[in-house]
């Protein structure tokens, strides 16, 4: 009996540690941040690059491109793919990070599921592939740039640039870059080269996004926290 009541203390404890780490990790800051830059990034993903052929790099490039071939729906394929790559760098991410990026997962699943369920909102761009890159780029820039903000991952680029780096000592920008070359070199199986190119001008717009939302703010913060 006193076993079977130190037991029950036992989980009851833990019970209340985890939810008082989820209420620590989850204000609602993060959690307002994640579920909207998710959705802004998957509309943009859906209702501009699939209807354009113009493809990201990373993870989000490799959806598209299975999307493609294999035609499996873009809501199953992300959280598929993200979870494989949590899974291999398991070890060198931090708690707070596989959190947050486990819920975002979610969040892009369910959002690339509720677009799948209606027509394009916006017109095809697929014959101004510069106007689609620009568009594109914005949507997945300010989408990504608001959940990475969080600590999250929009999806498993980070842990799989986190993996690369590890295991060939590269610098971890070096990483980003193979795997985004990577998969635009598989997408020339279905996408044009000039079409490649336009993909090129999206990733330049989304990483010059994604680095200025998550930095703005952040000297003037460090700052104000030193003094």
């Amino acid at each position: 009996s006193a076993s079977l009541v130190g037991s029950e203390m036992c989980i009851r404890d833990r019970s209340n540690t985890i939810k008082r780490e989820l209420k620590e990790t989850f204000v609602l800051k993060t959690t307002v941040s994640i579920t909207i830059g998710t959705a802004i990034t998957t509309f943009g993903l859906y209702n501009v690059h699939q209807q354009a052929d113009i493809t990201e790099g990373g993870i989000l490039g490799l959806i598209l491109l299975l999307n493609f071939w294999l035609g499996m729906s873009s809501s199953l394929l992300s959280p598929i793919l993200d979870f494989l790559s949590y899974l291999m760098g398991f070890k060198y991410l931090g708690k707070e990070f596989l959190k947050t990026s486990i819920f975002a997962t979610l969040c892009m699943a369910c959002f690339f599921r509720l677009w799948e369920l209606f027509p394009p909102l916006l017109p095809s761009l697929a014959d101004i592939p510069l106007a689609a890159s620009v568009l594109g780029g914005c949507f997945i820039g300010i989408g990504c740039g608001l959940v990475v903000r969080q600590g999250a991952s929009c999806a498993g680029d980070d842990a799989l640039a986190l993996v690369i780096s590890k295991i060939t000592g590269w610098r971890i920008s070096r990483a980003y870059l193979f795997t985004d070359l990577t998969v635009l070199v598989l997408s020339l199986s279905y996408i044009p080269v000039k079409r490649i190119i336009y993909s090129l001008i999206t990733v330049t717009i989304s990483s010059y996004l994604i680095d200025f939302i998550t930095n703005f703010g952040r000297a003037k913060e460090n700052t104000a926290a030193e003094a």
